[in-house]
């Protein structure tokens, strides 16, 4: 494998948290996932990947990345203290999207103004960086490709902390995509449901244009 050995946790085993464990543990990662319904529910996706099944308050013990990948309406009823055990300068990973349809209308989105980022940041007490949200859960596992192929997609990618962002594009690197550097989460809105970027498969030159493209309030489509 490319990178050092990590060890990531992995909150939520939908389709994007399930492709990650696959690819992530492939890679040789040491990867820990849990869901809301208990590891007894992940048994067949660890015998699958070799991941160890964890109750939601274990997942980011010792975790040098966290990977928060469950809808924003969950995000509240997430354990506090959710990364107390991480390792120190963990780097938190939101994939999360607002869909007022699923998760109901959201005051600190709708009136507030906050990205959904920012919004999760309030909640988990954690920087996060934003990425995978507008990636379709089997590109993770039939997309990736090498470096220099012309075929290879790129993910956009925001958040505050440059050290964490820097943890977040190697890993994404090392899973066979490209990066694109969104800005702060306070920029992620470039990235939302709605925008040009979101569900774009392109490459680095397509991504950085279609971010630039975004419209900055939110479609009719994703407002509570």
């Amino acid at each position: 494998m490319e990178g050092p050995v990590m060890k990531i946790g992995i909150i939520g085993a939908g389709n994007i948290g399930g492709n990650l464990t696959r690819r992530l543990t492939a890679l040789g990662h040491d990867v820990s996932v849990a869901n809301s319904r208990g590891p007894h529910t992940l048994t067949e996706l660890a015998q699958e990947t070799g991941a160890t099944p964890v109750p939601v308050e274990e997942a980011a013990r010792g975790a040098q990345v966290v990977v928060v990948t469950v809808p924003l309406k969950a995000v509240p009823g997430l354990p506090s203290g959710l990364l107390d055990g991480a390792a120190e300068g963990v780097a938190v990973i939101d994939t999360g999207n607002y869909y007022p349809q699923r998760d109901g209308r959201i005051a600190g989105i709708e009136d507030e103004g906050l990205t959904e980022s920012r919004w999760t940041e309030r909640h988990i007490g954690h920087p996060v960086i934003k990425a995978f949200n507008g990636t379709y859960a089997q590109d993770i596992l039939d997309g990736p490709r090498p470096v220099g192929d012309p075929d290879r997609l790129a993910l956009p990618v925001a958040g505050d902390d440059a050290a964490a962002k820097r943890v977040v594009r190697d890993l994404i690197h090392e899973l066979g995509f490209d990066t694109v550097d969104a800005g702060g989460i306070d920029d992620s809105w470039h990235q939302q449901p709605g925008t040009p970027v979101y569900g774009l498969r392109a490459g680095v030159d397509g991504v950085t244009e279609a971010l630039a493209e975004a419209p900055k309030d939110r479609p009719a489509d994703f407002r509570g």
